[in-house]
């Protein structure tokens, strides 16, 4: 028996054991075939419900438990992601059309992440302050209770496992609900690895399901804090919901990136560093590089490099060949970013290279000529498209890189000392001088600004024990004190 057989889950969910779905069967389609990779349960809103309430009860248990106990759970599931690497990158691959190292990349990932929440339970949890009353005075942090995940079809493992892992070392259970067209490696997978590190039954639950089980795991009255992965509007939404409710809400949201080349620059190095940050996983990454803001002396020839680039990148099934493109998620997302590509053509853009699909694959696309009123200048494409702009005054580029809603992550290709100004100049999550817009590190605090997110982070010890404890304040005296009452 394989590690991920898909009889385990066939018309399941996971509430720390495989049950009917109220909901039917969910059919999982491989988007470089179009054929039905496997079938898991969809769950109803009355699912997610009880989902919610039995990881309450589970919970409580569970905050008690020694700190080496959880420590050593997490660290047998970051084993086990190393164990079973292969296996499932082939399910990261054939769920979500990626390329062999963009697997590797989501399980490596997985298992620095346990690696690290492994550490939590023995972090510090508090401090003691003084007082002008007599009396010891605390602040100590407490598990928050339950914490609803909803994480994005793009990177399903490491957008789940980065918030269920810290929030379930802390002491906390998870209602996870991946995004239905990746159940597998953006939930299912994570139910195997915990089962089989020990986890108690009922603090993890796995819920694929619609948009109504996402409303119903930020509203249940069990859930006291939401992590939100996904697009800006849906962010919105959630956000509104859990304002609502009164819940605690960490929005991870989109980006419109960039990447600005200094004078000076090495051309055949910053067109490539390009060509990764736009084209990598067909461009449907939030930190994807979405203008490139390249200076005067140097951007014809960089335009001339990144089409070279585009025309010769590889397309096909990552599962069955060679290649550096695969197929994006399915054909709504595939519509989209054609008229997006087709509106700012249309418009007066320039089409370098690209602009053209079969079936799920889209020809990685240059455009050049982009203004402020085409639709790719403030739009995120979510595929890939790299938009070229042209500069001329260091303060120029900062304006165009500027000149978004969003606020995640930026690029500066070039001498480091002018690229520090810019970096300073530029409100942005992330910045990388001299590396492409896309990274991430399982112990680095990780996210955006604005439109990009609410400010909240996630990774490493500091961020993730405020996203998932609450603070309380607490005080002791050696006896009852007198009052004048």
């Amino acid at each position: 028996m394989t590690f991920l057989d898909p009889a385990t889950w066939a018309g399941k969910i996971f509430n720390g054991d495989w049950v009917a779905a109220g909901g039917g069967n969910l059919d999982v389609f491989e988007p470089a075939t179009g054929q039905v990779l496997t079938t898991v349960g969809l769950a109803s809103v009355q699912d997610a419900h009880k989902a919610a309430k039995n990881a309450a009860q589970a919970q409580i248990a569970w905050a008690a438990t020694k700190p080496e106990e959880r420590a050593a759970i997490l660290r047998k599931a970051g084993d086990l992601w190393h164990e079973h690497e292969a296996e499932i990158g082939q399910w990261i691959m054939r769920e979500t059309g990626a390329i062999p190292p963009k697997a590797g990349l989501e399980t490596h990932m997985a298992q620095g992440i346990c690696y690290e929440a492994a550490a939590l339970p023995s972090h510090t949890m508090g401090s003691v302050h003084p007082s002008n009353n007599d009396h010891w005075s605390i602040s100590r942090r407490r598990p928050a209770g339950v914490v609803s995940v909803i994480s994005p079809f793009n990177f399903p493992l490491i957008l789940s496992i980065r918030s269920v892992a810290p929030a379930l070392a802390l002491g906390n259970a998870v209602v996870l609900k991946p995004d239905p067209r990746t159940p597998i490696t953006g939930g299912h997978v994570i139910a195997r690895v915990f089962e089989e590190a020990g986890l108690p039954k009922g603090l993890l639950q796995v819920i694929p399901g619609a948009a109504d089980v996402g409303i119903a795991v930020v509203e249940a009255p069990d859930v006291r804090v939401v992590s939100f992965t996904g697009s800006t509007a849906a962010g919105r939404k959630v956000g509104e919901l859990a304002s609502a409710n009164l819940k605690r809400v960490h929005l991870e949201l989109g980006g419109k990136n960039s990447i600005i080349v200094l004078p000076g620059a090495d051309v055949a190095k910053a067109a490539s560093a390009a060509a990764f940050g736009s084209f990598l996983h067909q461009g449907q990454i939030c930190m994807s590089t979405g203008r490139i803001v390249v200076h005067e002396s140097l951007y014809d020839e960089f335009v001339e490099i990144l089409a070279g680039k585009a025309q010769h990148l590889p397309v096909g099934n990552p599962h069955t060949e060679q290649v550096a493109i695969g197929p994006v998620i399915d054909h709504k997302q595939l519509e989209r970013m054609d008229s997006l590509v087709k509106a700012t053509v249309g418009a007066g853009a320039t089409l370098v290279a690209g602009g053209t699909h079969q079936d799920l694959y889209y020809a990685p696309t240059v455009l050049t000529g982009v203004t402020k009123d085409m639709p790719a200048y403030n739009e995120e494409i979510f595929g890939p498209v790299a938009s070229v702009y042209k500069y001329t005054t260091t303060q120029e580029a900062i304006d165009l890189v500027s000149d978004t809603e969003y606020g995640l992550s930026l690029s500066i290709l070039g001498d480091v000392g002018t690229a520090m100004e810019i970096a300073d100049a530029v409100p942005t999550g992330l910045v990388h001088i001299n590396e492409q817009t896309v990274a991430d590190e399982p112990n680095i605090p990780f996210g955006g600004l604005g439109h990009s997110g609410n400010g909240s982070r996630f990774g490493g010890a500091d961020a993730n024990i405020e996203a998932f404890t609450e603070l309380q304040w607490l005080t002791v005296r050696s006896e009852i004190a007198p009052y004048p009452f």
